[in-house]
């Protein structure tokens, strides 16, 4: 036994390169334990020089020299953001309020059609478990509205710390840009000079995490914009923000479809009942749930790392269990990032 983990030690963490990541990734996880709260914006300012410098990459590989390619990608990002900070999230905030405001009503309506299957099938379905978990349901969707409608003063101190984060991070990402050739080689130079497993595992995590953020970028907006489509064609109520979560919803994969679906077909129940329009919208919204399965992943991902279901739904329990929204919103990265780890992790023979 003793010999057998010795030969496992020697082989994956005899060599120099091994001993380096291992302290690497313990620095990482206790920096992220202890200052995670306090670093918040420069994880997110690191994000988004990430992605800029991803789309200035790009321009570049278009013939554009690298600072119109670099103003280029900022004039992106920054339209983005305006866009959906003056067009999209208001529009958004305001359907959300609605909703929460007729959620008891929805619940109400589904506790009544139940009621009545109950009633017309009392031998099948049993009442009692089914009755009191509406109406528990309906009391917490009640208490998240009046919540929502009593948002004020208690909000001032979130609002200056966003105020704040508003200046920080766009001039975190500034000098990340600009200065990016010496903050990467001040980080180098804490390595050793021959590094080529570190090397390999570095052009790895690159690929993988910009092929997923790319493919996520596409697949957010195909899904999000087939799913306005869809509802908008039937007068759907909400149909921004069921198409925002829908799109949104493809980050965190099966769980996330699992969970908007509750939203789409409560709002389409309450607002046709059990009618053609009804079946046709759950019909059309099925149907882009498999379109995006079964044609944009296996299309958009097909150069990207495969993780299994079950590795999934592990990453997003661990993470989300770890760092609460964010750690489900960077589940799959995490993940992948630590399937390149495993997959390119520095052996040595034994």
């Amino acid at each position: 036994m003793i010999d057998t983990l010795k030969k496992w030690y020697q082989r994956h963490l005899g060599g120099e390169e091994s001993v380096i990541l291992v302290t690497l990734l313990i620095g990482s996880v206790v920096l992220l334990g202890v200052m995670g709260d306090v670093l918040t914006p420069v994880f997110i300012a690191l994000i988004l020089a990430y992605l800029m410098q991803g789309v200035a990459d790009q321009f570049e590989k278009w013939g554009v020299r690298e600072g119109l390619a670099l103003a280029g990608s900022s004039l992106v990002f920054v339209g983005v953001f305006l866009g959906f900070m003056l067009g999209i999230a208001p529009l958004v905030w305001r359907q959300l309020e609605g909703l929460i405001r007729e959620a008891p009503a929805m619940m109400g309506a589904v506790q009544q059609q139940v009621e009545e299957l109950i009633a017309r099938y009392p031998i099948v379905i049993e009442q009692a478990p089914i009755t009191e978990m509406l109406s528990s349901m309906q009391g917490q969707a009640a208490s998240l509205g009046q919540a929502i409608v009593g948002f004020g003063l208690s909000s001032i101190p979130g609002v200056f710390t966003f105020a704040i984060y508003m200046v920080l991070i766009p001039l975190m990402v500034f000098f990340f840009l600009k200065d990016r050739d010496e903050l990467i080689a001040w980080v180098l130079s804490f390595l050793p000079k021959e590094r080529p497993a570190l090397d390999q595992i570095g052009r790895d995590m690159n690929r993988q995490i910009a092929n997923y953020v790319r493919g996520k970028g596409i697949e957010i907006i195909i899904i999000g914009a087939a799913s306005y489509i869809a509802f908008i064609s039937f007068g759907l109520n909400y149909t921004a923000l069921l198409a925002l979560l829908v799109g949104l919803s493809v980050i965190v994969p099966y769980i996330g479809a699992f969970l908007v679906t509750i939203p789409v077909v409560l709002v389409a129940f309450f607002q046709f009942g059990l009618s053609g329009d009804f079946y046709w919208i759950v019909a059309l919204y099925f149907f882009i749930q498999v379109l995006d399965g079964n044609v944009l992943v296996p299309l958009l991902f097909s150069e990207a790392v495969n993780l299994h279901p079950v590795a999934i739904i592990i990453a997003v329990l661990i993470f989300g269990g770890l760092w609460g929204v964010w750690g489900v919103f960077f589940a799959i990265p995490l993940a992948t990032l630590f399937n390149v780890l495993l997959v390119s992790w520095p052996r040595t023979e034994v």
